[in-house]
């Protein structure tokens, strides 16, 4: 994917170096120019060095001859270090527009002139004056000879000079006009490269913008669109077309779940309107249980209670908690309902650890496992069915354990997992025969709901009967 700031760190280095080049081909050209000047300069003073030395050279020898004091040799001795350093110079410098042969033979006559002057000394000491006075006289004739040539061969690098002045200002000429016109040449191409970047970066976004307007005003149906870039922008324009391809299938969707809703609504009113209050009903079996026991008919005013007391939980809010005593409560009064309607065939055994009580749980959660455990259960045996609810407490893990168990057909291994499983199934036949209309996957899911957590878990084999039994952490705050 090339990224947008790539393609602006690319731009702005292309142009970085193209400007850095200009810098550089003017800074070399400059350099150049003034290498050259200081280089003829270098030589004018050389010449004019080597001329006032090789003059020195002859007045020391001079005087030494005429006052033999050694503090002319001295100072002979440091002029002539000088003059051969100068001399070896000449050969280091590239010397223009003079002949070779002329520069050898000028370094010649400097090393003549050192090598008399060496000689005249050597006379003198030995006091041969007719030796150290001719070759005094060739020191003085060899110091004008240099003179001389020296004048020579600064003309001759006048004339070379004039020469490469002429050059230079050719040069200069030429380089003003081609830094003009790299100038104007790099500032077309950095218009053009911002005109080209800035339209590859504006036109998508219009585009981008003007779809995300149609969108603000509802309108989900405008043509798509389609970039050949390949960058943020593109990435930017997919996610927009899947977000109205997305809104589009959701509204679509509320307006279909909207009209399911009415028509469930219009159900559910005409199910109300055919349904006896159940309050009317709970009143009428209060005046019942009453009129029962006014009766002396006490078994029959026992088990309208039972009935009231069950009827009276399955119409509260079904989001409420309640502590387990209530609950407990509520699974004693069905019990009574269940043995009075089946006397010996079921029984019912209950171990329950009172300090365990007071622990909240979401409403209507231990009645309907105890109802599931019939009808699932015991209630096809003939004999010997046996239901128990046990509540103890787990001091290891800080726990409440409420065990629900029967020994029924029990069931398979796949039929718990289907069980403990999200999958869907069908409600009517999991309520069907329920007398609160709440069955076990509803408990199951309720209290995960809760506690955020799985904390209900089954034991069960085939023929074997089945326990279920709920884990509640103590500690944890059970939210309605």
């Amino acid at each position: 994917m090339n990224k947008i700031r790539t393609k602006v760190l690319l731009y702005f280095l292309a142009f970085v170096l193209l400007f850095n080049l200009v810098s550089y081909s003017i800074y070399y050209s400059s350099s150049q120019i003034v290498s050259e000047y200081h280089s003829s300069f270098e030589r004018f003073l050389l010449f004019n060095e080597i001329t006032q030395q090789s003059t020195q050279v002859y007045e020391k020898i001079n005087a030494y001859v005429v006052e033999k004091d050694a503090m002319f040799i001295e100072e002979y001795t440091d002029i002539k270090k000088r003059l051969q350093e100068n001399n070896q110079k000449l050969t280091a410098e590239a010397v223009t527009g003079i002949n070779k042969q002329e520069l050898e033979k000028y370094q010649r006559m400097i090393r003549n002139l050192l090598f008399e002057s060496d000689v005249t000394i050597a006379a003198v000491q030995l006091h041969n004056v007719d030796q150290y006075t001719s070759h005094a006289k060739e020191v003085r004739n060899i110091s004008s000879y240099i003179l001389e040539s020296t004048l020579q061969l600064l003309n001759l690098e006048l004339a070379d000079y004039h020469m490469f002045y002429q050059e230079m200002t050719d040069r200069q000429h030429s380089f003003k006009w081609f830094t003009i016109n790299l100038f104007t040449s790099t500032l077309m191409f950095g218009l053009l490269a911002a005109v080209w970047f800035s339209r590859g970066l504006t036109n998508p976004l219009m585009k981008l913008s003007k779809a995300a307007k149609e969108v603000s005003e509802g309108k989900f149906d405008g043509p798509p669109i389609s970039l050949k870039t390949n960058d943020e922008v593109k990435i930017l324009s997919d996610s927009f077309e899947d977000m109205r391809n997305n809104i589009k299938k959701l509204i679509l969707e509320i307006k279909e779940k909207s009209e399911l809703d009415k028509l469930l609504k219009e159900l559910e009113l005409k199910h109300l309107q055919n349904q006896i209050n159940p309050h009317f009903l709970f009143n009428t079996l209060n005046t019942i249980s009453r009129m029962a026991y006014l009766e002396d008919a006490t078994v029959t005013s026992r088990l309208i209670q039972s009935v009231s007391t069950l009827l009276r939980s399955s119409l509260g809010d079904i989001n409420k908690t309640v502590s387990l005593r209530e609950e407990t409560k509520v699974v004693k009064e069905y019990f009574h309902i269940q043995k009075t309607r089946f006397a010996e065939r079921i029984q019912f055994q209950t171990d329950i650890d009172e300090s365990c009580l007071d622990v909240q749980i979401p409403t209507l959660t231990l009645q309907p496992l105890v109802e599931n455990a019939f009808i699932h259960g015991v209630e096809e045996r003939e004999e010997g069915g046996t239901i128990g609810l046990k509540i103890y407490r787990d001091p290891q893990k800080d726990q409440i354990i409420v065990e629900v168990s029967d020994n029924g057909k029990g069931m398979n291994d796949s039929t718990r997992q289907q069980i403990l499983s999200k999958q869907e199934i069908d409600l009517q036949e999991e309520h069907s025969g329920h007398s609160t209309g709440i069955g076990l996957r509803n408990v199951i899911k309720r209290l995960e709901l809760v506690y955020k957590e799985r904390v209900l878990d089954i034991e069960s084999e085939e023929n074997r009967g089945t326990t279920i039994k709920i884990k509640l952490p103590i500690k944890k705050e059970v939210i309605a």
